[in-house]
């Protein structure tokens, strides 16, 4: 009996054993293989895959070498944000794929499958983000199914632009106290060089901090702090093999994500509480975003959790800021190397607004600027791909999609696409958004520097509008060109941001 007892447990682990192995060897060889098959079968192209890592060492090598240095203003700027995917264009063409560790990525660049990508939102689903990336960012964002509707639901009204309307003074407040800043700088010598990507990313931040907490940015400070040290090890993360349960590993770089999400969510924790005692005492839930998604979430009777409002709020901390800093910043750039267009986004300010303050009607119908900053949101999109996955298999278009490949819409190059924008598509020409974007792009799926479709970026309108306040005021009172110890470098810090700052030379305007 005891020997029958041992046979049954050895062949039980045996059996566990040869389970386990079977799962890994099919993880990191089957399973790729075969999807390389099906993909090769229907026309695609990319390189053939390689043992558990795929294109990553190649990509972080040519990433690394491509970063190494500053490039000519002029340049193509693809090579140095995503050099393996250009190169992988430039050997296979558009219709390809690359491989992410085990999973197979493809290209879709077609205006027709993007759209059915952007508009069939449950068929073509975020992937989940790994629980690592989640310590930076999760929310509306990244939620699926009921909870991001209902999330959705409740977050709407309070980017609606009636609401918007109200934040205006905290932008304007946040505005003045940077040009003021500026004012005190090229007072004595009516020039001075300033790093703009600084005092643009304090100034959204501390308009984040206005419209979503009503606090000031002092009270964010510690949290943008902290946010932006989770980016760099996100950063890092995202380039890097994703291995299941790697999180657990108690590694210097996972023991400081979890520390400083742990102190961000108690900082965060202590915002939303007080906020949400002062409500139920019977004060006014306030205009901010956090007072509208506290008054409405308590109207719900299926609202958000606290850890959800919480996650929410992480959100609006950090797209709230990155997406319009890196829009105002690239802005400023091309505007100090095209004059004509300053000179004309001047022009049409002033004779909006002359000096005064800029009012939301007369930003609403500012053509001009909004056309420089559609363009510069073309050349440089805050992010350069998207990525959908489904769950199971999907035609699009002439291709079927088997679940476990990645979809990639690279926006940088599709926004860059001579075949859909024309020979000058790597210039800078506001023109062609004098018409409007449907016009510019033909109707096409063509420009989504915000996404597309139903899950378009609920912040938009909301970034739009701090932008052209802000350059609103800039131009006001400053002309600017570049600095000679300007290095253009763009890079991919989880947003499309200058990698040794930027440098302008600021004139008090006549």
């Amino acid at each position: 009996m005891e020997v029958s007892t041992q046979s049954i447990a050895l062949v039980a682990v045996l059996a566990v054993l040869v389970t386990w192995a079977w799962r890994v060897v099919n993880w990191v060889w089957l399973r790729p293989k075969r999807l390389e098959r099906l993909l090769r079968q229907q026309g695609l192209s990319g390189e053939p895959y390689a043992f558990l890592f795929g294109d990553l060492n190649e990509n972080e090598r040519m990433l690394t070498e491509a970063t190494s240095k500053p490039i000519a203003i002029s340049d193509d700027i693809k090579p140095r944000l995503l050099p393996f995917l250009h190169r992988s264009f430039q050997i296979h063409g558009k219709d390809s794929f690359m491989w992410m560790g085990q999973t197979p990525r493809v290209n879709i660049t077609n205006p027709e499958q993007l759209k059915e990508i952007f508009s069939k939102i449950y068929d073509y689903i975020k992937p989940a983000s790994t629980p690592l990336i989640k310590l930076l960012v999760d929310g509306l964002a990244t939620h699926e199914g009921e909870k991001w509707a209902r999330h959705r639901k409740i977050i709407n009204p309070a980017f609606h632009m009636e609401k918007l309307k109200l934040m205006l003074p905290a932008f304007y407040s946040s505005c003045t106290e940077m040009i003021d800043g500026w004012d005190e700088l090229v007072s004595d010598e009516r020039s001075c060089e300033v790093d703009v990507w600084i005092d643009l990313q304090n100034l959204t931040r501390d308009v984040i901090s206005r419209t979503a907490f009503g606090s000031s940015f002092e009270e964010g400070k510690r949290i943008f702090e902290l946010q932006r040290e989770q980016t760099m090890f996100t950063s890092k993360a995202l380039r890097s093999l994703y291995i299941p349960d790697w999180r657990y590993v108690p590694t210097k770089m996972n023991r400081r994500m979890k520390s400083i999400d742990k102190e961000v969510q108690a900082l965060l924790t202590d915002i939303v509480r007080r906020r949400e005692k002062a409500i139920r005492a019977g004060e006014a839930a306030g205009t901010d975003l956090l007072g509208l998604l506290l008054e409405s979430n308590m109207k719900d009777n299926i609202g958000m959790s606290l850890r959800d409002v919480i996650e929410e709020c992480k959100l609006f901390y950090f797209a709230g800021q990155e997406t319009t800093s890196v829009l105002l910043v690239w802005t400023m750039v091309l505007l100090s190397v095209h004059p004509d267009w300053q000179a004309r986004a001047r022009e049409e300010i002033l004779q909006t607004f002359g000096r005064r303050k800029p009012d939301f009607d007369g930003l609403s119908h500012l053509k001009i600027v909004t056309m420089i900053l559609n363009e510069v949101l073309r050349l440089y999109p805050p992010a350069t791909l998207l990525e959908r996955k489904v769950q199971k298999e999907i035609k699009l278009g002439k291709l079927t999609i088997p679940p476990g490949v990645r979809l990639s819409m690279p926006i940088l190059f599709i926004h860059h696409d001579k075949e859909l924008w024309g020979e000058d598509a790597e210039e800078f020409k506001p023109e062609r958004f004098a018409e409007g974007v449907s016009k510019a792009t033909k109707n096409q799926v063509s420009f989504f520097p915000f996404g597309w479709g139903p899950r378009i970026c609920i912040g938009m309108n909301f970034s739009m509008i701090e932008a052209k306040m802000a350059l609103a005021m800039i131009l006001q009172q400053f002309t600017f060109e570049l600095s000679p110890s300007y290095a253009h470098a763009p890079w991919e810090f989880i947003t499309l941001q200058p990698q040794y700052g930027a440098q302008v030379i600021l004139h008090k305007a006549n």
